[in-house]
């Protein structure tokens, strides 16, 4: 011991008999204060049988760690390879776990258990990732293996609680009559790895599995399927599975900001005797770009159009070339301007006013307007616009690419692209996210796979990694490589 060592033991020994000189009789051990707080999960210290086991044959596996455990969240992180017709029970008490196989364990068969973040240190809870233990019921321990990545085929994005199962059988049924043969979870990224894989052909599918049943029972499903068979020994390229679910596609704003229009809600005890609606109006302006909409609380029952006129300026000049269409789903009015396409008809900066007499509408809840109304609105100044260009590199114009500026989760336009160069001379403010749809159907917009009779995949969206940020009353410029 040296120097400072025995000073420090001295010292320590005096402390200890103060206190027992001191004390009622007895001594209060007290812990020590302070020092660093624990951050490491619990070790491994032995597994019984050991990992990698081959010819097992035996119902229980022991681990035994180097600190009390706690285990939590069992069913949802245990997973084991091959599925088996049973789970097994897992019981945990003090530095052990146990794990009780309840399946008949198949011949000359490799098994992975892997525990994903299920076992905690009982103190602090650090949780011990990626723990696995691996036997065989053979002579040896299947060590074959392959990868991927499943993204979202409308956004580009990532869903890490999609999970990606392996069939053996080639039928498409199986991914509705059968459990899979061998599933894994994504992770942060959208990759995945698959390991100790007997030599089989094996049929990729992705899904996300809500009910936890592992099949694929409607279009609902976020779901993905490879066009080939990953054949093993011999398969080396990384899986690339496109996920998709035959819903709408993200909506068309038409504008950035995500809030509500004017409403015509009144206080007092008329409002539920009144037809109530609500306007895309933001802060009493209107779009340049943009049409007038109006929304009703309920569909409507009858409309006339010849009892809601368009006015401008203070004399209230009739506005002549503008009618209002109603939508199919009868609880939308939209203004319309008989222009050329792309072109409108608002000029900047100018008062307008719309009247609607007392019957214009009812709504299915035979609700009317309780006497005639006026919405008034501005429009936008063009100061109010920046101009907008944008040059791609890498742009494969053979693919039909449709320029999409995404805003939230929303679509706030799209464009299809003739060249690589892309240009609006009136474009909204504002921050937006830029993806391209290779358009394969030539439509405009994005549409998903089909899967049972015609394995058909989805149109795939291509995120780009730049935003751009349009600024009013400038000219905003921007090169982007894809």
């Amino acid at each position: 011991m040296n120097y400072k060592g025995l000073i420090s033991s001295i010292a320590g020994i005096g402390l200890i008999a103060f206190s027992l000189m001191n004390g009622s009789g007895c001594a209060n051990i007290i812990p020590p204060m302070g020092g660093p707080r624990d951050s490491l999960p619990p070790q491994l210290l032995k597994a019984t049988p050991g990992d990698s086991t081959r010819n097992f044959s035996g119902n229980k596996i022991t681990f035994t760690f180097d600190e009390f455990v706690d285990v939590q969240n069992i069913q949802e992180n245990l997973s084991v390879s091959p599925l088996p017709k049973m789970n097994p029970s897992v019981e945990f008490k003090l530095n052990t776990v146990t794990v009780k196989l309840k399946d008949t364990l198949e011949s000359n068969t490799t098994y992975v258990l892997n525990f994903g973040e299920a076992i905690k240190d009982y103190n602090e809870g650090n949780v011990l990732k990626k723990f696995t233990y691996t036997f065989s019921t053979g002579r040896y321990i299947d060590s074959l293996t392959f990868n991927g990545k499943v993204i979202l085929a409308e956004t580009g994005k990532v869903d890490s609680t999609l999970i990606v199962m392996l069939h053996t059988s080639p039928d498409d049924s199986s991914v509705v009559k059968e459990k899979p043969r061998y599933i894994t979870k994504l992770n942060s990224t959208g990759t995945f790895v698959f390991k100790n894989l007997p030599p089989k052909t094996f049929y990729i599918y992705v899904l996300k599995d809500e009910g936890g049943t592992l099949r694929y029972f409607n279009d609902k499903q976020l779901f993905a399927f490879s066009d080939k068979p990953v054949v093993l020994p011999g398969h080396t390229e990384p899986v690339i599975l496109y996920a998709y679910a035959s819903k709408p596609s993200l909506p068309i704003t038409g504008i950035p900001a995500i809030s509500p229009g004017n409403r015509n809600n009144k206080t007092g005890g008329t409002v539920e005797k009144r037809l109530k609606y609500q306007t895309n109006l933001i802060n009493n302006q209107q779009d340049l770009l943009g049409d007038f909409s109006m929304t009703f609380d309920q569909p409507l029952r009858s409309f006339d159009s010849s009892k809601i006129r368009l006015y401008t300026d203070s004399v209230y000049l009739p506005v002549t070339g503008y009618s209002f269409q109603k939508d199919s789903s009868n609880r939308k009015l939209q203004g319309v301007f008989t222009q050329p396409a792309g072109q409108s008809g608002w000029k900047e900066n100018t008062a307008y006013h719309i009247i609607l007499d007392k019957d214009f509408a009812e709504d299915s809840a035979g609700k009317k307007l309780l006497k005639k109304d006026t919405i008034h609105f501005k429009t936008k100044k063009l100061a109010d616009y920046g101009a907008l260009k944008i040059k791609f590199r890498n742009l494969d114009i053979a693919k039909n690419p449709v320029l999409l500026f995404v805003t939230g989760e929303a679509i706030f336009k799209s464009f299809p692209l003739s060249s690589a160069d892309f240009t609006q001379a009136l474009f909204f403010p504002g921050e937006y996210e830029l993806r391209i749809l290779y358009d394969n159907n030539k439509n405009g917009t994005w549409d998903p796979g089909q899967f049972f009779g015609k394995h058909k995949q989805p149109e795939i969206v291509k995120p780009v990694e730049r935003k751009v940020t349009v600024k009013p009353a400038w000219k905003n410029e921007f090169e982007i490589a894809l």
